[in-house]
């Protein structure tokens, strides 16, 4: 036999198929819920997966503010920046950034399960988190997806 009689299919943005979902957010953990949305842009839930392709679905967080931490990280978790000036460096626990910035809370945890490189800047962008169960992606049809149920 000198052919191959399979062949390896890798997926690109064109032939990925990509879809909107919903995911609401009222009730999850943070950090469960970040990993699974990391999952889902990923596109680790196809079976056409491609590690170095944008193959993932769009993902639309509703209920960003009725997140849950376990625990005593609602008091203990630390968001520290620095402003660029000296003695600039600011810090927010969770409970204040869910008080001030909810949707912030959430873009954080997803952003860093996603790979640090131009692939996982790009795929940071296929993420919208909202307060409130209403979105402005009315337009594009998404699917409401259940996180239980996902793995």
């Amino acid at each position: 036999m000198d052919t191959l009689s399979y062949k390896t299919v890798s997926a690109n943005k064109e032939t990925s198929g990509k879809k909107w979902l919903v995911v609401d957010a009222e009730g999850q953990t943070v950090g469960r819920l970040a990993s699974k949305v990391a999952k889902l842009i990923r596109g680790k839930h196809k079976p056409n997966y491609t590690p170095h392709a944008d193959c993932g679905d769009n993902v639309i967080i509703i209920n960003a503010e009725k997140v849950s931490f376990s625990g005593t990280k609602l008091e203990d978790k630390e968001y520290v920046h620095y402003t660029g000036y000296p003695g600039g460096q600011r810090s927010l626990t969770a409970q204040e950034m869910l008080k001030k910035h909810p949707q912030r809370l959430i873009e954080k945890a997803v952003k860093g399960m996603l790979p640090t490189n131009k692939l996982g800047r790009h795929l940071y962008r296929n993420l919208r988190v909202y307060v409130g169960p209403e979105h402005d992606q009315q337009a594009q049809k998404p699917e409401v997806i259940n996180l239980n149920s996902i793995k």
